[in-house]
Parts: C-alpha cells; structure tokens; sequence
C-alpha cells in the first residue's frame, strides 16, 4: 500500500508521506488543545453568573443574560471560523491564531478580576441595599475580555476537530479505524476539560483567587499553543476548496436572475458538469431553484462555449445541494429550544445552588460545581448507550443503535421533563426561602437539584450526538462544513432566545403584581418555579413540532436513483 496521502500535503507542499505525518502524535497536540479551550470557556461561563452579580453588582436577569450572550456568540463564531477554515486561512492557521486569541481574552479576563481598580468595591456590610455597581470602563475591559475569549472559541471549535480529523485518511482501512477512535477521544478530552473546569477550577475561584484560576486558563493555553506549533512539520494539511455559503448565494442569486424563465419540459436539458460518480440526481422539489440550472442565451457566448459564470448559471449538483440543505432547516429550527433550556443550568440553577446549603462535613462545594452531575449524566448515559442499548437493540431491531432522528427526539423529551423537574425543586427551594429567617445559606440541601441536572445531561448526550451525526450524514458531500456549522448555530441562538426570553418575561411580569417580576434582583422573591415551567411547556409544543418536521423530513427525502453507467460528462473544472 503506497505511504503517500495523494489528498493530502506537508509543511513543505508535497504529497503527504505517511510514515512522517500525521498520526496520534500530532492529533494529540489537537486533543491537547481543545482540553485547554474547553477548560478555560466551561470554566469561565459555568460560575460567571456569580462574579457578576456577587462583584460586579449586576441584577440576576442581567448577569445571566451576560453568560447566555456569551456563551451564544461563542457558538455563532464558529461560522465565521469554519468560512475563514475554507475560504482563506486553512484549518491549522485558523486554529492557531484562534488560541492566541483565545489565550490573550482570559489574560485580560484575570486582570479584570484581580485589579481593583477594574471592579467596583465590595457592599456596604451595613446597608446590603447599596450597591456601587461597575462603571461603564470596568465592564468594557470585562466585555473586550469576554468577546476576545468568545472569538477564539469560536475559531478552535470550527476547525479543532476537523483538523484533527486529517491527520488520519479514510482510504486506508487502518487509519480509518482510528479516526473513528479519534473522535471518541476528541469528545472524552471535550468532557475532561469541562470536569476539571466545574470541580478544580471553580474551587480555586471561589476558595483561593478568580483571577488565579482564570490565569491558569491563560498559561494552560499558552502551553497548548506551544504544543500545537511542536507539531507544525509533522501535521497534514488539506487545500481549501471555498465555502459552500458561496455556492448557497450562488443558486439563489442565480434563480433569482432567472425567476422569469420557464422550466424545460425535460430536466435532461438542465445545465450538469459533475462526472457522474459525484452527480446528485434531480428532484422535483423547490422547482423554483431550478431556474438556477436553466440555460439562457446569455450564458453563451462568442464561440458557442458556455459561459460557466457561477452566479448566473448553477448545475443541477449544486442546486439540488441548497435544496438538500433547506430540508434540514424544519429539524434546524425545532433543536434551538432545547439549548435555550440547557442555557438554565449554567445560568439560574448555578444562582439557585449559591442560596442552598452546600456543605458535606468541613467542606464548601462551591455553587458552579454541581454541573458536576450535569457532566457525570452525559458520559455514563453515552455509555450506557453503546455498551448496553445499541448491543440489545441490534438483537432486536437488527440496527446499530436508534436512529439520529429518534435520538434527538429522546433529548428533547428529556429536555421538558428536565425543566419540569427544575421547576418543583424551585417551588420547594422557594417556599423554604419564604419561611426561613436564614440570610446566607437556606436549610435546604443543594442536591436537591441533581435530577434537573441528570435529566438535562441525558438529555444532551442524546441531543448532541443526535444533532451532530444528523446534520453530517444528512447534508451532501460538498455541504459537510456548512451543515456543521448549521449545529453550532442551534446551539448559539438556543442561548440568544434565552436571553429574549428573560428579557420579555423579566419585564411583562414585574408589570403587575409586587413589580418584582419573575426573575428579580432576588431570586428568593422572584418566581423561577413559573419560568421554568414556561420552559418546560414551550419544551413539549417543540417537541411536537419536532415530530412534524421529522415525518415531513422522511417523506420528503429523494428516492435512490442508480448512477448512469454510460454517456461522457464534463468534470467540473473544464468551466
């Protein structure tokens, strides 16, 4: 078997020889750095509510809507990130200069939080009620610190595992057997970074220094920058190929232009220069975009040959990529609530475990670290799937496991009953906060909280790697970035209607009544109970709607055609 990756090129632009590169060692500088990346955001997003509104003296709606704000633009970068990846910069410079970045926000975040002078002063211990809150210089250099770290998260995660897939080639039987195990490891150092970040991390913050902990994250990614860079001569590199948003603006542009024309009678006599292995077949679906592929006059020219303007005359391969991609759109839009009610607990149920008592024996959990169950929910339900479920349903359905769709079903249920159970313990935690005289920790256990933590931990497994392997398989082969980052934008807007969520419920609730509203400035007056169960009953609506758009997504796939086996096509670059 040839030792050459003919897909593939070295440091020096060569064929890729695979006895010099790529491999587990330099996909473990990759492993390395992503540990780092999600050490430093899980743990700056999971007990940011707290130094917000503990020190900074922000509102609770405030100081949440600050980490969902965050957390959602993180997310949203990474579209930018993977069109920088394809277009421009390639994945391995996109990484880099996305850790540096990233490494230069929570240098700047621990100097926010360790100088006085970028914080405003503690309460007055006598007059809890006055509150100097944060100037407007002090949140600007907390906001420059926030979006920098948020920029380069976005980046690492668009390219990180991506990168890391291409030190392996799926054309050699072995290699591809140990991508399939690098993306195990890539989720279980994904998982490693949030477990120490919610455990250790958190502690340091609340018990020694913040402004320690968050340079921990800073020299730690620092350390994994250096790594990266060790394995700059041993890496495989892939020749970007353009973003496939372009060739989305294409068909559109080009139907666009067209919508005047009328179809051919016969779909044979639309323009196609795909060879026929890689040609996708026509389907009668979204007629209106097939005016992209109709061949006008104006798209000849002089000498008869076709003028293969991109943004004035598609194939029908590219036009029936674009229609491939709107069919994922219902199933796209019926995932974001579920990360809206994920957004709760690194947000509300971290404010709702400060109040409750957290001590077993001498020693203080600290608040954020009960995502520790959240986190311990989502590896033992993942293995739990693959060494119990798949095993028995392969024996009695014949099939490896439930499908993507039923699995992102499972999660959104979950999601619902999550919130559900959110909102009895809040009803408990609250009618106790009422009757106490208490004005530290109330008399009520933190673990109280755990089932809404397991159920919505399970609840991501499910939905995380129903939603990934959906959005990859599902999508063409030219269409494999784009429906990647497809996912991460569900997950970002999930976190922006959280914030439009608390915002209007925040301000049409406090309209009458006390005026304190649903979420106030003191959650032990305010009525979480009923938000969360606002949730949990949009949760169900979703999750109907879900179950619409899925039967609608099945019936509308296209049936199997046979690939030609005779007649000449043009390849695609003779344009």
């Amino acid at each position: 078997m040839s030792s050459i990756h003919a897909q593939a090129f070295d440091y020096n632009g060569l064929p890729a020889d695979k006895s010099k590169t790529g491999g587990w060692i330099p996909a473990g500088f990759i492993l390395g750095i992503e540990l780092c990346e999600r050490l430093s955001t899980m743990g700056i997003a999971v007990n940011l509510v707290t130094y917000l509104a503990g020190t900074m003296h922000m509102t609770t709606s405030a100081s949440a809507n600050i980490v969902t704000d965050f957390m959602g633009t993180s997310f949203l970068l990474c579209f930018l990130g993977g069109f920088l990846a394809d277009s421009f910069l390639g994945r391995f410079r996109t990484v880099a200069i996305s850790a540096v970045i990233q490494t230069i926000g929570t240098g700047l975040l621990a100097l926010s939080t360790g100088l006085p002078n970028l914080h405003p002063p503690p309460c007055d211990t006598a007059n809890s009620d006055k509150c100097e809150p944060a100037g407007n210089f002090q949140m600007g250099v907390l906001y420059l610190s926030l979006y920098l770290i948020a920029l380069g998260t976005g980046g690492l995660k668009s390219s990180a595992s991506g990168f890391g897939a291409d030190q392996f080639d799926e054309s050699d039987e072995k290699e591809k057997a140990n991508l399939a195990y690098f993306f195990n490891r890539f989720f279980f150092f994904i998982s490693t970074g949030t477990l120490v970040a919610v455990t250790v991390l958190v502690y340091v913050q609340e018990e020694v220094s913040r402004a320690l902990a968050y340079g921990i994250c800073s020299a730690s990614m620092f350390i994994a920058i250096f790594a990266l860079l060790l394995g700059t001569k041993r890496y495989r590199y892939q020749r970007s190929h353009g973003s496939p948003i372009s060739h989305i603006l294409q068909v559109i542009v080009a139907a666009t232009s067209k919508r005047r024309m009328k179809l051919p009678y016969n779909t044979e006599m639309l323009y196609e220069n795909f060879q026929n292995a890689s040609r996708i077949h026509h389907t009668n679906q979204f007629s209106f975009l097939d005016k992209a592929a109709v061949i006008s006059e104006g798209d000849h020219v002089k000498n008869g040959v076709l003028d293969c303007n991109p943004w004035k005359l598609c194939s029908v391969t590219r036009v029936e990529e674009v229609k491939a991609v709107i069919r994922l759109l219902p199933i796209w839009a019926t995932t974001i609530l579920f990360w809206t009610t994920y957004a709760q607990i690194l947000t509300f149920s971290v404010e709702q475990a400060s109040t409750m008592e957290r001590s077993i024996g001498g020693f203080q959990i600290p608040a954020a670290s009960l995502t520790v169950f959240f986190v311990l929910a989502v590896l033992v339900t993942l293995g739990v799937y693959d060494r119990v479920v798949i095993p028995l349903w392969k024996k009695w359905k014949g099939k490896a496991g439930l499908t993507n769709l039923q699995r992102i079903s499972l999660g959104l249920l979950l999601s619902a009953v999550g919130m559900a159970a959110a909102a009895i313990s809040e009803m408990k935690r609250r009618s106790v906060a009422k009757s106490s005289s208490e004005t530290s920790a109330l008399p009520v256990s933190v673990f109280l909280l755990i089932p809404q933590f397991l159920l919505m931990g399970a609840g991501e497994a499910f939905t995380y790697t129903g939603q990934l392997d959906f959005f990859i398989t599902e999508s063409p082969k030219g269409m494999k970035g784009l429906s990647t980052g497809l996912f991460f934008v569900t997950i970002s807007l999930g976190f922006f209607v959280s914030s439009f969520l608390v915002v209007i419920v925040q301000k049409v609730t406090s309209s009458f009544g006390s005026g304190e509203g649903w979420i106030g400035d003191n959650i032990n007056k305010g009525r979480l109970d009923c938000f969360y169960g606002l949730l949990s009953f949009l949760s169900l609506i979703n999750f109907g709607l879900y179950l619409v758009s899925a039967k609608w997504y099945k019936a509308q796939l296209p049936k199997p055609i046979l690939p030609l086996t005779s007649g000449k096509s043009s390849p695609e670059e003779e344009c």
